[in-house]
């Protein structure tokens, strides 16, 4: 059968900060999806060992009082998160995650900061298949104008966000937003998984080439816009082993021909 009607799963973080290599994790959500429906889910909230800034405690709800009280350590939480997602991978099973060089890349540091094997570590899986909303999104409706976060990728697929930016509900809405763009656009939803995880790397490549020829037309001249998919080159740890061929899964010492930094 067609991915999009299979198992899905759906991976999200809460976080504070918007800066992959110094934020931290507040809370994070995996959640088996089938048909569209959760089955089963897991929820982490985390004493991130730092302050919560008052803007993150806008955007997600969770104060620095409250991660300290109720919060798992960070360490042993950010373990945890890794394993689950590693499991997955090991089965085959697809995780969904919307624009997730931000995601992957956080917890790929988180790891690194606690001295922790790497996503992708020996012995274990290869990091993916990673399915990434965001990014089929902007390749197979690239004309579409208009905001390309998930509360609108929602609001165009026509799937229900009642809680943006809680872990939980974000995992599950990006899941059901990957499942409509399998069921809209057979390239997609007909695709290999690793097919399609290799398409994706294509996609966001040209994305960012085309968003970092932009910045430096109009805006910075110097800017530079990461390539790398569905982790940021920077993020992987040493030991962390590489993926299928092509997919994306570079070693640190490999040049990065796209440019990213």
């Amino acid at each position: 059968m067609a991915w999009h009607r299979e198992l899905l799963v759906g991976f999200d973080l809460e976080t504070t900060g918007t800066d992959p290599h110094e934020a931290r994790i507040v809370t994070a959500a995996v959640t088996e999806v089938k048909g569209g429906e959760p089955i089963r889910h897991r929820e982490w909230l985390v004493d991130p060992g730092v302050a919560i800034p008052e803007g993150a405690t806008a955007i997600h709800g969770i104060t620095t009082e409250r991660a300290v009280a109720e919060g798992r350590p960070a360490r042993e939480a950010v373990a945890e998160i890794a394993r689950a997602l590693r499991e997955y991978w090991a089965d085959g099973v697809p995780v969904v995650v919307y624009n997730a060089p931000f995601d992957l890349s956080l917890l790929a540091a988180e790891l690194r900061r606690h001295d922790l094997p790497g996503l992708g570590g020996a012995p274990g899986p290869a990091v993916g298949p990673v399915l990434d909303p965001l990014v089929m999104d902007r390749a197979l409706d690239k004309y579409r104008k208009g905001k390309r976060n998930l509360e609108a990728a929602c609001a165009v697929y026509g799937v229900v966000l009642d809680d943006a930016h809680e872990a939980g509900a974000d995992a599950l809405a990006a899941v059901r937003v990957a499942r409509a763009l399998g069921e809209r656009y057979a390239e997609a939803g007909e695709a290999d998984l690793w097919d399609l995880h290799r398409s994706q790397i294509r996609w966001y490549t040209d994305w960012a080439t085309g968003y970092q020829k932009w910045l430096r037309r109009d805006r910075d001249p110097q800017a530079v816009v990461d390539a790398s998919w569905p982790l940021r080159l920077d993020a992987l740890l040493p030991q962390q082993r590489t993926a299928p061929a092509g997919t994306g899964a570079r070693l640190p010492d490999e040049p990065d021909a796209q440019g990213g930094r």
